[in-house]
């Protein structure tokens, strides 16, 4: 979700008989088009990743739908990403009204707490209608999924977790980031599901997107 509103698209027509003869897994698998499937970032980026590795980092929003529902394929595809990928991700902020939720992740990143609650703020915010819009909300919301109430409390009102949230802020607006998911690539790249799976429904993109970020890493690690 966005501030133009991405919403991928079903295909119908020409396009829905195509796959269905194709097969999406074979359109999947390449015709990407730079300015269209995907962006050259210009100049690149500085990364943080340790040298001999590749950053990626997902753009997202607790409260977008779309992230949600990325969600389970993309963390299917980080499990499997080589050594020398670096993954991230950065919780977006488009209006000071996302800032609490932000704050949400940086403290669970910062708790090593994400494996084990990251997926939960999807569902109970998406699945169990959750408004976890106010710090003590997020609080007594963390403090359920068996987290301490001090030191959670403590981390998410830190001076590092709120520069963390400038930084935060200031690599969406380096990335020029209006649209959630998206996906960078080591301060080169910049595509998401809907660039890259344009015109197609929104499971398709997501399959595509993640197929193209494996080969704009290796454009990459070759040097492109």
């Amino acid at each position: 979700m966005d501030r133009r509103n991405f919403i991928a698209k079903s295909t119908q027509g020409v396009m829905g008989t195509w796959l269905a003869s194709k097969g999406v897994a074979a359109f999947a698998q390449g015709n990407f088009q730079e300015g269209k499937h995907y962006q050259r970032l210009s100049p690149a980026l500085p990364v943080t990743a340790p040298k001999g590795k590749i950053e990626v980092i997902e753009f997202f929003w607790y409260g977008c739908p779309h992230c949600h529902a990325f969600e389970p394929t993309l963390a299917d595809w980080v499990r499997k990403l080589p050594a020398d990928v670096v993954f991230r991700r950065v919780h977006v902020a488009f209006r000071p009204a996302f800032e609490p939720l932000q704050k949400l992740y940086l403290s669970l990143e910062a708790l090593n707490k994400v494996d084990a609650v990251h997926r939960k703020v999807f569902q109970a915010i998406h699945q169990n209608g959750a408004r976890l819009e106010r710090p003590e909300a997020i609080i007594d919301f963390v403090v359920a999924q068996g987290l301490d109430r001090k030191e959670f409390t403590d981390t998410y009102n830190s001076f590092g977790v709120q520069a963390k949230v400038r930084q935060g802020k200031q690599l969406s607006e380096a990335y020029k980031i209006d649209g959630v998911p998206s996906i960078g690539i080591h301060g080169q790249y910049l595509t998401s599901p809907s660039m890259a799976g344009a015109g197609l429904p929104e499971t398709d993109g997501q399959v595509r997107v993640l197929t193209l970020a494996d080969q704009l890493i290796d454009k990459v690690r070759k040097g492109g």
